[in-house]
């Protein structure tokens, strides 16, 4: 299988090594993508709420940069600071995957890049 890697301006860019996405054969990964405004370089922050928002659009972006979409995802990871979000986390997914929602694991950690508070990275199939 050829890999193919994914490279958008409608995400943002990679703060280290690695690719926004790649896709292999009929599936995207992605990186963990956090509340960055890809325009501005500029993180979301106040509101979870507005920060998951931001992290799902990136993780769109990059997925429908591959020939899929978040629509299409079939497994995320949500890395958490605190898991006390873990509601509106359900929350905004809820109104994101009102049917057919992706697999899912959610996992606390102790710090995550640039300290934010959340990071999700996604596993999406070609549509």
């Amino acid at each position: 299988m050829i890999k193919e890697v994914i490279s958008i301006k409608d995400a943002p860019e990679a703060i280290g090594t690695y690719s926004q996405g790649v896709r292999v054969g009929d599936l995207i990964y992605t990186s963990g993508q956090i509340p960055m405004d890809p325009q501005s370089g500029n993180l979301i922050t106040g509101e979870i709420k507005r920060e998951i928002r931001q992290i799902l659009a990136n993780l769109d972006a990059i997925l429908q940069g591959g020939g899929s979409s978040l629509k299409s995802a079939v497994k995320l990871t949500v890395y958490m600071t605190d898991l006390s979000y873990f509601s509106d986390v359900n929350e905004i997914f809820k109104e994101c995957f009102s049917d057919n929602p992706p697999a899912r694991s959610t996992v606390q950690v102790s710090a995550l890049p640039m300290g934010v508070r959340i990071e999700i990275e996604a596993v999406g199939i070609i549509e």
